[in-house]
């Protein structure tokens, strides 16, 4: 399987970017489809994850985004609410699965671990791309409302793919950016 179309999606953005007259450093990318390629890659990462059991174990609770969505309290915010919550998820997975990189892994596991940390990096991009704020830390040291613990690596990669498909995929289908000019 191939792993890199994050990198390549990345590459491609940048290529766009260094590109001579263009006034934007980056067009939108507003085609669902390719988050569904991150998506589809995420569920390879948890798939294989899964499968390896006891050499993908950990004795380390993992902090994670919480990814279930109540719609009206979710469409009651506004944007940068909705930006805020997102990019703080990505960060949150994002500093979960970067500390996987400390355990001994498998080669195999280890491609999974990398290729998850760069489609976050690529998601990041597309969400940059769209206009949507970075992540901003809060400003108080108390603990994110807004997350759990997931007690498996298995459980970890489960969150990442339901955080995609929830949540950030609300927040893509919904950005300003993709429906000017629409009536």
């Amino acid at each position: 399987m191939f792993h890199g179309s994050g990198l390549f999606a990345l590459l491609l953005m940048v290529l766009e970017w260094t590109r001579p007259g263009l006034s934007s450093p980056l067009r939108p990318i507003c085609d669902l489809r390719v988050l569904d390629l991150y998506i589809k890659e995420a569920w390879d990462a948890e798939a294989a994850i899964r499968a390896c059991k006891d050499d993908c174990s950990s004795a380390t609770n993992f902090t994670v985004p919480l990814t279930s969505v109540d719609f009206d309290v979710w469409e009651a915010m506004n944007i940068e609410e909705q930006a805020q919550e997102v990019q703080s998820g990505i960060h949150v997975l994002n500093e979960a699965i970067s500390s996987l990189q400390a355990f001994n892994q498998t080669d195999v596991i280890q491609s999974h671990i990398d290729a998850t940390i760069s489609n976050i990096v690529s998601i990041r991009q597309v969400l940059r791309s769209l206009s949507i704020p970075e992540y901003v830390p809060p400003t108080s040291g108390g603990e994110d409302k807004e997350t759990q613990k997931a007690s498996s690596v298995s459980e970890l990669f489960q969150i990442h793919v339901n955080f995609l498909r929830g949540k950030v995929r609300l927040l893509l289908a919904s950005a300003p950016v993709c429906h000017q000019g629409v009536s």
